[in-house]
């Protein structure tokens, strides 16, 4: 009897044991372990932080890559294709001009197409395409668009955000400058009617129309109407020059280059090469633009693609100009400088070249590239001086200087450049 109750005793003490190293167990566990993903010992002080971890299941990265061509540059949208699958993105989306197009040839088309889709089929990830007017700039463009992707304008739903592909050229741009289409107002109009209650909307369009005094807005503005209520971002490209706007209280994104024609005249001038990286939290999304210059792979050894550029044909030889400007007798800082040709017959007027003033009020013309100045001719100078360009509402906001300035039809400014360097002193007037 004594022997069983021995054995009795003896198990009761091993049970006791295993329960206390289960405890131990899940003691340690917890002070080792803060989720599934780290196992770590914890003190009263620690060496870190927190250890909240910055990977909400609801949030995702995606990129958004601006305007190729317009005279695209050699060896830039190709590089940037190989440095999105160094990031690692979901997806990449677009805000058109792809191609440099303004053909109808099918052929010409075609081999500008093939071109394009071989660098995003190095993509590791998928591309979603937008057109811009270099993609559908003409009727056989665009029926070679639809061809080749089906739609124009289109919808997609990734980790409950709706993601709107607008086409602003959806006549071809000769048969409507920025003009969207009944039919595709009241798509969006659907759309939106029917997916009321996603976290969040993003729109991927081309150009700017609301900033745009040439475009015919009032199809976008619709669709800005339908979008009132909700929360959304806007992306469009077309300009080439960085510029954020804020209307109805949402941010719109005018992005500058992922390689297309540019004086690159850098950050001052809001004019470089980059992706949009955009990281969709639950609260909405984080936008930061990154420089092409700043990915380098793990090697620190820069990119280098065969890609071609756009041969720079019919290109007048140019000259230094240097000026200065001076309102009722004191230097103008931020102002717009633009030279605008004369033609033969001295009634229409083209900008060739622009600068922005240095707090002196000097500045240095451009354009072809940054700060190559102008060819020989005579001009008619416009000067304005918006600071910030746009207002909050993005309308553009206040010239400070006196408006006969702006414009070509009643300015008095007037410029010769001739061969060597040439030293312009511009004198405005209350």
């Amino acid at each position: 009897m004594y022997g069983f109750q021995g054995i009795l005793m003896k198990r009761a003490a091993l049970a006791l044991l295993v329960l206390a190293l289960v405890v131990g167990a899940i003691g340690m566990s917890a002070s080792r372990n803060d989720g599934d993903a780290i196992q770590i010992d914890k003190g009263a002080r620690n060496p870190w932080t927190n250890l909240r971890w910055n990977n909400d299941p609801n949030t995702f990265h995606f990129a958004v890559v601006s305007d190729r061509t317009g005279g695209h540059r050699p060896r830039i949208f190709s590089q940037a294709i190989d440095q999105l699958n160094l990031l690692q993105p979901a997806f990449v989306v677009s805000v058109g001009d792809l191609i440099e197009g303004y053909s109808k040839d099918p052929k010409a088309l075609n081999t500008q197409w093939r071109e394009f889709q071989s660098y995003v089929n190095k993509l590791q990830m998928p591309f979603f395409y937008v057109p811009g007017n270099h993609d559908v700039a003409n009727a056989v463009q665009l029926d070679d668009w639809k061809e080749r992707f089906g739609r124009s304008y289109y919808h997609f739903i990734y980790g409950d955000v709706l993601f709107l592909a607008v086409c602003t050229d959806d006549k071809g741009e000769d048969k409507g400058y920025g003009a969207i289409t009944r039919e595709q107002i009241d798509y969006f109009t659907n759309v939106l009617k029917m997916n009321a209650n996603v976290r969040w909307t993003v729109v991927m369009m081309h150009k700017p129309v609301w900033a745009l005094n040439n475009a015919k807005a009032e199809g976008w503005l619709e669709i800005e109407k339908a979008l009132e209520g909700r929360k959304y971002t806007v992306f469009a490209g077309h300009v080439h020059r960085f510029q954020k706007f804020i209307r109805n209280g949402m941010n719109y994104y005018q992005l500058a280059t992922t390689g297309g024609g540019s004086k690159l005249r850098g950050l001052d001038y809001s004019e470089v090469d980059h992706i949009t990286w955009v990281t969709m939290r639950p609260e909405g999304p984080t936008v930061a633009h990154v420089l092409l210059d700043g990915i380098l792979p793990e090697n620190m050894k820069p990119i280098v693609t065969s890609e071609d550029g756009v041969a720079t044909l019919n290109r007048k030889p140019v000259q230094t100009v240097r000026g200065s400007v001076i309102f009722d007798g004191s230097p103008v800082q931020g102002a717009k400088v633009i030279f605008n040709m004369v033609d033969a017959t001295g009634k229409k007027n083209s900008a060739v070249a622009d600068a922005f003033t240095e707090a002196d009020g000097k500045f240095t013309l451009s354009t072809y590239k940054a700060w190559d100045g102008a060819p020989v001719g005579d001009y008619t100078v416009t000067v304005i001086h918006r600071e910030p360009y746009f207002d909050v509402p993005g309308r553009k906001s206040v010239d400070r200087l006196p408006e006969k300035y702006s414009s070509v039809k009643t300015t008095p400014l007037k410029a010769s450049v001739k061969l060597g360097d040439n030293d312009v002193t511009l004198e405005l007037a209350p």
